[in-house]
């Protein structure tokens, strides 16, 4: 798709993306790439840094309420970047049975073919620190422990957009992609704490 070719370039371009691959690039198996938030640009890098014919088959969870608050980014998140948009809970008493859904949602997207690209942390961080993992990467890989799990860095996103700005400013960005970690077993916390980890020995090594 030309759109998507030209969106990826212009990406790359600005964020000066430099990409380090530690896992096989070109695998087209399910995968879930779990990454470090720190601005609405993360999964547009990770996405843009992806070879093209597994960018073809990768979807990135993102919030409804941001991707659709503008006939632009509806028309973006819908049909460029094929985006599965999660509502958030709008009280307390929802939460669980919203999030239950939002991961169900996210494994029947995946499909037979197509990977996600999500933040586990489940909100951005705005001091470059890498918070608890929330339960969702858990049961997302309980529910398709088909897919490959590989966890993502992203370096000097939140300096190129940050928090409450809308334009980017150009910078060199770092993407690395890490091995694979281990699908969820019964210890749901010691598989968090595993995947979170294996994000922060990506930090530590660059």
């Amino acid at each position: 798709m030309m759109a998507a070719t030209a969106m990826a370039a212009g990406v790359r371009l600005v964020c000066g993306i430099v990409t380090e691959w530690r896992c096989d690039p070109d695998a087209t198996s399910p995968r879930i790439y779990f990454a470090n938030h720190s601005s609405h640009l993360d999964f547009v890098v990770i996405w843009s840094a992806l070879p093209p014919r597994v960018r073809a088959h990768a979807r990135p969870v993102a919030g409804r309420d941001y991707w659709e608050r503008d006939g632009v980014r509806r028309s973006l998140a819908r049909d460029l970047f094929r985006a599965v948009l999660i509502d958030r809970a709008p009280a307390p008493v929802d939460r669980c049975a919203s999030a239950r859904a939002s991961v169900e949602r996210m494994a029947d997207a995946m499909g037979e073919r197509d990977s996600l690209i999500l933040f586990p942390e489940g909100t951005r961080s705005t001091t470059g620190d890498i918070g608890p993992f929330k339960s969702g990467l858990y049961h997302l890989s309980s529910l398709r422990p088909d897919a490959e799990l590989i966890p993502v860095h992203l370096e000097n996103l939140n300096r190129i957009l940050p928090k409450g700005e809308t334009l980017p400013v150009p910078m060199l960005s770092r993407v690395v992609f890490g091995q694979s970690v281990r699908s969820a077993a019964d210890d749901k916390q010691g598989f968090l704490d595993a995947a979170r980890d294996a994000l922060l020995r990506l930090r530590t090594s660059t």
